[in-house]
């Protein structure tokens, strides 16, 4: 089984600015802009109302609503009406599909979702990032494999998939969809969880910043992840300066990758990630 810490949601240069985190302590990643896809913002809903005020609010640019919203991954079944059979779906294309393919990623790997968050509040009707709070990186959902369905021109997909933006306007050669199963599969898993969702609240377990750092990319990991000696660490963190165990030896940091999408680690190489996830509430 592998984990793939998958960077998903708006960023400084995808979107403009971080992904809101409520006063109640729920969060939404932002779908990035997209003008390929069929899907607006003001279609996309969060309980139920259309998230387009929120972003336009958020970025601070009022016809934002009314652009292309590329809703992948999609893991909320409320957020978007659906066809009868719909399943939670990730979509990948170009290098990061390629890198994907490279790790042979396929049924029961795992992908953990993380995004730039901000703690927002509503100020004179309208939302705003909470003045003086600094944006954290923190792990918001996740979704198991269980089908990979490579897309092309006569690939066919069931019709509750074809609202999918990696089914719309020119996407490159690599280019697939990552479908979850029913119901969540980690040995020793306790709990019965869904395949693919989307977290209730962020807590301290879902930060990857680390308390306190000054860049966002400074990372605080369970201590499972650091390299070990004759195996893969982490992909794009080979270099080993990357990585410090922290004196209680209970944590390590990290110097994050600015760039890629899709970091991999072989969970039969690293047993305490296993145990990790395994936390209760992290993937919930």
């Amino acid at each position: 089984m592998k984990l793939i810490l998958s960077r998903k949601g708006f960023d400084s240069s995808a979107g403009g600015c971080p992904n809101p985190v409520f006063p109640d302590g729920s969060c939404l990643a932002l779908p990035i802009p997209d003008d390929q896809s069929p899907i607006r913002y003001s279609q996309v809903r969060r309980h139920g109302e259309s998230i387009g005020s929120l972003v336009s609010q958020l970025t601070g640019q009022q016809a934002f609503s009314r652009r292309g919203a590329h809703l992948d991954p999609d893991v909320i079944e409320s957020a978007y009406p659906r066809l009868p059979g719909w399943r939670p779906v990730l979509g990948q294309h170009s290098s990061a599909q390629a890198h994907l393919a490279n790790h042979d990623i396929g049924p029961g790997d795992l992908f953990l979702f993380f995004a730039l968050f901000r703690p927002v509040e509503r100020y004179r009707r309208r939302w705003r990032f909470v003045p003086g709070s600094r944006p954290f990186h923190a792990v918001w959902g996740w979704l198991q494999v269980a089908d990979v369905w490579p897309l092309g021109d006569a690939s066919p997909v069931p019709d509750w998939a074809r609202y999918h933006p990696h089914l719309h306007g020119e996407r490159s050669a690599q280019n697939s969809l990552y479908v979850s199963g029913d119901r969540l599969q980690i040995p020793s898993l306790r709990e019965d969880l869904p395949a693919a969702g989307a977290v209730q609240a962020l807590s301290d377990q879902h930060r990857l910043t680390a308390p306190g750092a000054s860049m966002v990319t400074d990372w605080r990991l369970p201590a499972g992840f650091m390299p070990q000696p004759g195996k893969s660490p982490l992909s794009y963190h080979h270099n080993p300066e990357r990585w410090r165990l922290e004196d209680s030896g209970e944590y390590c940091r990290l110097k994050c990758a600015a760039r890629g999408q899709e970091f991999v680690l072989d969970l039969e190489q690293y047993p305490g990630v296993s145990e990790w996830l395994l936390t209760p509430g992290l993937l919930s």
